[in-house]
């Protein structure tokens, strides 16, 4: 969007309203679109560095801050957005790298934990995913890793988002039956201190019911 204008204020919106922005602020991600990054790289958001063989990018000074208003952004419309997501919102992908970036990796224990996720009504190609936490790193498995497991989830799409956006707590669809854990009790009970939330759960948790003030 140009809104054509010399304004500092519809300058910056022009950046920060374009498609992917502040998604690339908060995180960036190779699965991004190329010429989304070589935009973002021509305003001075990104910059491009030779890491090894490869290429990355990283926010430069004037991308890092953004970040806080990306931030402020997520929280606000974590307490003032409705987030019962319509279907077609639901992406159990995002929601698997949201989970393997914000793992609370302090939490888990000195052996290696390789939890299986199962979404029965996921896209085809985003049913099955693992979670391997080993040395205080988390990796992300489309196909099976291998290794022993530690935990099975089974849950609809919606249930887990659910809980790892703060719509609901974990203890509440645990119950309802809409996400079952697999596997030993002790390691089955931390399996949520173990996950945490997003970011902007506690936000959504703590919001005034609709019509309230402030």
């Amino acid at each position: 969007m140009d809104y054509g204008q010399f304004c500092t204020v519809a300058r910056g919106a022009e950046v920060f309203g374009e498609r992917w922005t502040p998604l690339v602020v908060r995180e960036l991600s190779t699965t991004l679109l190329a010429q989304r990054l070589r935009r973002l790289e021509e305003i001075g958001v990104l910059r491009r560095v030779r890491a090894g063989a490869v290429w990355e990018y990283r926010l430069t000074a004037a991308g890092e801050e953004l970040r806080p208003i990306v931030m402020a952004l997520g929280h606000w419309g974590a307490r003032w957005i409705g987030s019962r997501l319509k279907r077609e919102q639901l992406d159990a992908g995002f929601l698997m790298w949201d989970i393997r970036r914000f793992a609370r990796l302090d939490e888990f224990p000195a052996k290696r934990v390789v939890i299986q996720f199962l979404f029965p009504d996921a896209r085809r190609g985003e049913k099955r995913w693992w979670l391997v936490v080993e040395d205080r790193v988390a990796d992300l498995c489309r196909d099976d890793p291998g290794h022993e497991l530690t935990l099975i989830v089974e849950s609809s799409v919606r249930a887990l988002t659910d809980v790892w956006t703060g719509e609901r707590p974990a203890e509440d669809v645990v119950t309802a039956g809409e996400v079952r854990v697999q596997g030993p009790a002790s390691d089955a009970r931390r399996l949520w201190r173990w996950l945490g939330t997003s970011v902007f759960a506690p936000t959504r948790a703590a919001r005034q019911p609709a019509g309230a003030t402030a």
